[in-house]
């Protein structure tokens, strides 16, 4: 969808001009041992002497403006609070990682890429048309030279990649007059939060002026939400949960302090073993949940089918675990890590698999 701004350049030359905007990571297992221009189509309106009318106009659409310059908090690379101060929309901004990109797509901020990198997955069909328009790097992680060459005025990432040895430092960027921004819940020692990918994508929407966009994809998202919880409200036993990831001999646990962990609770399931991080068979057992939800990730070059089946099996068909309740009503479910996982706007997603699990009985409109 295209949404009509005026600027204010023209306007003062003709009174009447409008500006039309385009409107959705082999790197998590790094990213969890750490912690866990304008694209311009310029359409000359018709000529008025009323200046009211213009301003009419633009009011009409409903649209929120961003007033430069603006300061954001984001973070460094060890995770403390830093403000970084935009005067303009940036123009050649680089993108790394799943959903740094889509979230620049979603925005339709195609045209500010300068560069991207990093995909583990294809981006969604209703992106693959804006992503063809970028400059799609050979490096899966650009060095620091390569990123030098590129002369970027933003670099949108997770934490991970600000070090030395990969992008940069980030202040040392933001001396040299190009800010970054990393999604929050990549934090070093942060909370994962529902909250903290709302606040990114509001954030970039701030930053690029497309705050409408951006808080109609929040908006959505606290819509299945919402429309969960009242379809649910007269359920009196809400089913308790556990998010596992085989890893090898490991079983990584998302509880409470995971941003799968809070989608469950949000959705008004409970956690079964919100406090361990990781556990055993045994440990279970011991908490025996209504439903377990089997994280499985798919990189570039793997058959997602064939990851889904052999994670699932973990859990499935092992001999120990088939007096599971879960197990034995058949309430064992897949769920792809970058849906619950540093999501950006594959939150939804992750939203809407959770809840159909959880209450697949009930309607949620």
């Amino acid at each position: 969808m295209k949404n009509k701004v005026l600027t204010t350049r023209i306007m003062a030359m003709m009174m009447a001009a409008a500006m039309t905007m385009s409107v959705s990571p082999a790197v998590y297992a790094a990213e969890r041992a750490d912690s866990e221009t304008i694209k311009e189509d310029n359409q000359p309106a018709e000529e008025t002497t009323d200046a009211s009318e213009e301003n009419a106009d633009a009011a009409s659409e409903g649209e929120t403006r961003t007033e430069y310059p603006l300061t954001i908090t984001t973070y460094d690379y060890d995770g403390n609070e830093i403000e970084t101060t935009y005067e303009k929309a940036p123009e050649k901004v680089i993108a790394v990682y799943q959903g740094s990109i889509e979230t620049m797509l979603a925005l339709g901020l195609e045209d500010r890429l300068v560069a991207t990198a990093g995909l583990d997955n294809e981006v969604p069909d209703a992106l693959k048309e804006a992503f063809s328009k970028t400059n799609y790097l050979d490096e899966f992680t650009p060095s620091l030279e390569t990123v030098t060459m590129l002369e970027p005025d933003m670099i949108l990432s997770w934490s991970s990649l600000f070090s030395d040895k990969n992008l940069g430092n980030v202040t040392n960027w933001i001396d040299k007059g190009c800010n970054t921004y990393y999604n929050s819940n990549t934090r070093p020692g942060g909370e994962r939060t529902l909250e903290n990918e709302y606040t990114d994508i509001l954030n970039l929407g701030k930053i690029f002026d497309v705050q409408d966009k951006a808080e109609a994809i929040v908006d959505d998202i606290k819509a299945v939400i919402d429309n969960t919880l009242e379809a649910t409200k007269d359920v009196e036993e809400k089913p308790t949960v556990m998010v596992l990831e085989p890893l090898g001999e490991d079983i990584t646990n998302y509880g409470a302090s995971s941003l799968g962990g809070d989608m469950v609770t949000k959705l008004g399931a409970t956690l079964a073993n919100p406090d361990a991080s990781a556990v055993g068979k045994e440990d279970i057992i011991a908490a025996n949940p209504d439903v377990i939800f089997v994280v499985y990730m798919p990189y570039a070059g793997d058959d997602p089918q064939s990851v889904l089946e052999s994670q699932m099996a973990v859990i499935q068909d092992d001999e120990a675990l088939q007096s599971l309740d879960a197990v034995k009503n058949g309430r064992v479910y897949p769920i792809m890590l970058s849906e619950m996982y540093a999501s950006a706007t594959r939150t939804q997603d992750g939203v809407e698999t959770f809840a159909k699990g959880l209450y697949p009985d009930v309607t949620i409109d």
